[in-house]
């Protein structure tokens, strides 16, 4: 993690987007410090696709800025390239080159050649378990060695700030974790910023920082530990034997608390919640049909935060 009074490696201000009559963004503004590794936490619709978008330059917002390492990508987008390496949530290797193939078309792209870009592949081959797979062509490697090799790809030009669009699209559980322990790896052993858009809280819980999108607007910002003890208490979570909003509307009569239902589940933020259990089942007997007490989590954080589950945040791009 950075310290010191370096450079932000990424500074948004003010940032809007509209497409049409919709607003994408409205008014993000965060700064990533060199070094860390942060995520971007938010469901599909939220923003987080146009963000990255326009962070990798491909993209002009309707307003606001984007500086890379003080460099205004919007106005110099060239000179931001040259900082970073994009990892995009599509696929974006050659299923028909070999590893080593793609890794040297990608560094011609970035005017590398010769011993240099040799020495690059190499390190790339190391650095992510590719050397004996280095002569197979892409499209044979599995799902978690293709996105190693867009990891390889992106970092060949050594790049100071890494960007990855919902990296583990279509990873299954084991390689998901590799992914991410790469990515701290990265962070600790190279020094790489690294940024990353997900919808899994695990992901973001990897973190040194997580900003949380909702509808186009950041609506927390923090480390997942500073974030989860904005929740002030424990989440009590409530399963009703018979309707979840009738049994939320009673307790909330009863014991003038805002209780909300998730997932079908009454849900409640309440400090010195062991007291509250006794007092909560004892007045509606028979109307409980489970109930737990437990530390917040980020998708705690996400519902007090937004009101709403992650999955019933997702809208359609």
């Amino acid at each position: 993690m950075s310290t010191g009074t370096r450079l932000p490696a990424l500074s948004i201000a003010g940032l809007k987007h509209r497409y049409g009559d919709r607003d994408s963004l409205q008014g993000v503004s965060f700064s990533v410090a060199d070094g860390d590794l942060f995520a971007l936490l938010g469901p599909n619709g939220g923003g987080k696709t146009t963000l990255f978008r326009i962070i990798s330059t491909l993209l002009k917002p309707t307003e606001g800025s984007v500086e890379v390492f003080g460099v205004d990508a919007v106005k110099r987008p060239a000179e931001a390239r040259r900082a970073m390496g994009i990892v995009f949530q599509s696929p974006a290797v050659d299923p028909w080159l070999t590893v080593l193939e793609n890794l040297r078309h990608h560094g011609y792209l970035y005017g590398l050649s010769g011993n240099r870009l040799g020495r690059a592949m190499e390190r790339a081959l190391e650095r992510f378990g590719l050397t004996p797979r280095a002569h197979e062509r892409a499209g044979t490697l599995s799902g978690g060695l293709r996105r190693r090799l867009e990891l390889a790809k992106a970092l060949l030009p050594e790049p100071r700030l890494l960007i990855l669009d919902e990296p583990s699209t279509g990873l299954d559980p084991s390689a998901r974790r590799d992914l991410i322990r790469e990515l701290i790896r990265l962070r600790d052993d190279a020094g790489t910023t690294v940024v990353l858009t997900t919808h899994l809280m695990d992901e973001a819980a990897a973190c040194d920082r997580v900003g949380i999108l909702h509808q186009g607007r950041l609506v927390g910002i923090g480390s997942p530990a500073a974030l989860m003890e904005t929740i002030g208490g424990e989440v009590i979570t409530i399963t009703a034997a018979g309707d979840a909003k009738q049994l939320r509307d009673a307790i909330a009569q009863r014991f003038d608390v805002e209780p909300t239902v998730i997932d079908d589940r009454v849900r409640l933020e309440r400090r010195r919640a062991h007291e509250f259990v006794p007092a909560v089942v004892e007045a509606f007997p028979g109307e409980i049909a489970s109930i737990s007490v437990g530390r917040p989590t980020l998708d705690d954080v996400y519902v007090h935060h937004t009101g709403k589950s992650i999955a019933d945040s997702a809208i359609a791009d």
